[in-house]
Order: structure tokens, then C-alpha cells, then sequence
């Protein structure tokens, strides 16, 4: 089934501008019946922040803003779903043209802004899909125009956690002006200790739901530091590595197209994601584990990112370019590996190349 929405979507979408072919999956994903999904393979699931994953790949936030398709996605072989970025009041995001593709580079830049339903109706969705289980994260965030925004993390943990998997702080995306800031060490410090306060307040009546950091890949290393310190400190329960970037590589071959403001995604984010991942592996030094995403589109990538030191990844761009299908094609790919290589679970090879990674040229 995955097979043919592929061979008939894709031509199709990629005629239409970037955003309606957007909208046009989501509803594609919940109109069109889904197959039974195939068995996971064993050798793939993953045990992260309390909770058990069929397998490692996920659908980073960004695809499914407004929770409208989680299930159908999980039906897809996914092991878990981000949806959000959710903000307490809808937002309409930033003037379209606003989403574009980079074809040559299977790359996409976007500055999308948050534009999402607002907390009450998505977590009006979530709530009526919860009986059905499935790992299903909120990635939350704060209002273009708010006035605390603080204020608004801790709204949405309140809210949201009676139906959260896990949460994603995203204190990342480069669309929404000073948001990044909340990365410098003062202020995520004084977030991530409020978010965690609202967690555990609402823990007894809600459960326990985990709470992970979502960061830039354009931070220097000392500003990892920082973040790895006040993440460990704060004992958040993940983090994940990384958002997109701001910075251009000069192998882009789409130049043009590049010139528009926003993140960078897709394929060229690859290499400076993964070295990212592992600059925070060696920092984290076992005290959490890490979601890798940025420029997956392989089993290859995906086994780098994992060597890296990802426990688990998630995909997004490489879809528009390769399909649904890349999902399965990755789980076989990893599955695989590890029959052939002798070893029984993914967790075996977490991190074993980040002190190589480490160690190389910065990629540019």
C-alpha cells in the first residue's frame, strides 16, 4: 500500500508548491486505508526515556503541526510521532511563500513561524486518539508575540500531559525572532527548571512524561557546553540533536534558491547534524540518550547517526524526496546490519564512533 501512495503521490506533489503539497499529504495520509502494518523486527526496539519503541525511527515535528494523522503515520511503520511545533494560541506563521525545495541538493528550507491550531484543538485531537497508544510526542513552544514566554512551556505542560508520550522544549527553530535565546545558559536554565516544576506537578494526575531539549546545530561548542550542563543538571530526559541550520554549505548547488531566510534541511544538513550528535554524546557521557534527525534519508544515515550516538532518529525532509517507503527501507537496512554483524540490539552500537567524529574537521 505504502509502495503505491508513493508511486502516486510523489510526481504529484512535486508539481505543486511546497506547502500545498504538504497539506495535500496529511490529508492523503488520513483519507487513503491503510494495510496492516508489517511485523517490527525484533532486533530494532529501543527502551529511551521510560518508554518502549517499536523501532528507532521516528517523524520529527514539522510534518504533523497539528496532530491530524499521528495514527496514520504510526500505521506507516513509524515507532513514534512528533507532532507541533503546538503554541498556547494559534498562530498563522509567517507570510507564504514560505516553504521551498532545494531539488538538486534534496534539501528544503523553510521559515514557517509556528503556524499551528493552538493547544485547545490539537490537544482536543490527541485526547480523542489517546485510547489507542502508540508513542506520540508534543513539541511545544512559545507564541511569536508573547509577552512570558516561559509562561507559555509551562502552559502547555500542564495541558498536554494526561496525553504526551514525551515533550520536546523547542528552543530551536530560527523563525521565530529571539527564540535562541532561550538556548544561552541564564535563560534555559530558568526554562528548563520551570518546565520540569510543571512536569512534576501534574505528574501524580498525568504520569510521568518525559521531557526532552530540542537544540540548534548552529550553537559553538562552548554553548553546548552550557546546554549539556543545564540539561544534565536539570535532569531533563533526552535531547535532540539538532533543529535546522542557519548556514549555508558552499556544495549547495541550488544557490539561488538558498538565499531565502530560514532553515536549512534535507541532505547538506547531514554531516554537521551527525557531527552534532556526537559532540553531544561525549558530553551527555551516558546521562540521557539522544534523538538524532537532520539529512536521514538511508539506512546508511540512518546507521551513521546511530554510530554517532543517536538512540534513536527521525526523519522529515528526505520524505518529499524519497517517500514513505524510505521508512521501511531503513528499518530493513538496520535490521540487517545487525544480523550480519553478530550483534543483537542498536544499543550496541550507540555512540561507538563519536570520539572518531569528534575528532575529525569541522565540516563546513
Amino acid at each position: 500500500m505504502i509502495r503505491a501512495f508513493d508511486a502516486l503521490s510523489l510526481p504529484l506533489l512535486r508539481w505543486l508548491d511546497p506547502e500545498d503539497a504538504h497539506r495535500l499529504a496529511i490529508q492523503g495520509m488520513r483519507l487513503v486505508p491503510q494495510a496492516t502494518p508489517k511485523p517490527e523486527h525484533a532486533n530494532l526496539a529501543v527502551r529511551a526515556f521510560g518508554l518502549n519503541f517499536p523501532n528507532p525511527v521516528g517523524i520529527a515535528a514539522g510534518f504533523d503541526k497539528n496532530a491530524e494523522a499521528p495514527d496514520a503515520l504510526l500505521r506507516a511503520g513509524f515507532g513514534f510521532v512528533e507532532i507541533g511545533t503546538v503554541t498556547p494560541r494559534p498562530q498563522p506563521g509567517n507570510p507564504r511563500p514560505r516553504l521551498f525545495r532545494l531539488e538538486r541538493d534534496e534539501a528544503v528550507i523553510n521559515r514557517m513561524g509556528f503556524n499551528n491550531d493552538g493547544s485547545e484543538v490539537v490537544l482536543r485531537r490527541l485526547a480523542a486518539r489517546n485510547h489507542r497508544g502508540g508513542i506520540v510526542g508534543v513539541n511545544v513552544g512559545a507564541n511569536k508575540d508573547s509577552v512570558d514566554r516561559v509562561a507559555d512551556y509551562v502552559q502547555l505542560i500542564e495541558a498536554f500531559a494526561p496525553v504526551a508520550s514525551y515533550f520536546t522544549v523547542n528552543v530551536s527553530s530560527p523563525n521565530t525572532p529571539g527564540l535562541r535565546n532561550l538556548q544561552q545558559a541564564a535563560a534555559l536554565d530558568d526554562l528548563l527548571a520551570k518546565v520540569i516544576d510543571a512536569r512534576e506537578r501534574v505528574r501524580a494526575s498525568a504520569g510521568d512524561t518525559p521531557v526532552l531539549l530540542k537544540i540548534a546545530p548552529d550553537l559553538t561548542l562552548s554553548e553546548l557546553d552550557d546546554v549539556v550542563h543545564i540539561a544534565r543538571s536539570r535532569r531533563v530526559d533526552g535531547m535532540i540533536v539538532a533543529n535546522t541550520t542557519l548556514s549555508r554549505p558552499a556544495s549547495l548547488r541550488e544557490q539561488q534558491r538558498a538565499k531565502e531566510a530560514g532553515g536549512l534541511s534535507g541532505r547538506p544538513l547531514f554531516r554537521l547534524s551527525t557531527r552534532m550528535v556526537a559532540e553531544t554524546f561525549v558530553r551527555a557521557e551516558g546521562a540521557f540518550p539522544l534523538i538524532g534527525v537532520g539529512g536521514i534519508d538511508s539506512g546508511g544515515a540512518a546507521l551513521t547517526k546511530i554510530r554517532a550516538g543517536a538512540s534513536l532518529i527521525q526523519l522529515y525532509s528526505a520524505l518529499v524526496y524519497k517517500g514513505l517507503g524510505l521508512v521501511e527501507a531503513i528499518k530493513n537496512d538496520l535490521s540487517s546490519t545487525l544480523r550480519r554483524t553478530g550483534r543483537e540490539q542498536l544499543s550496541e552500537i550507540v555512540g561507538a564512533d563519536a570520539p572518531t567524529i569528534t575528532a575529525e574537521e569541522w565540516p563546513v
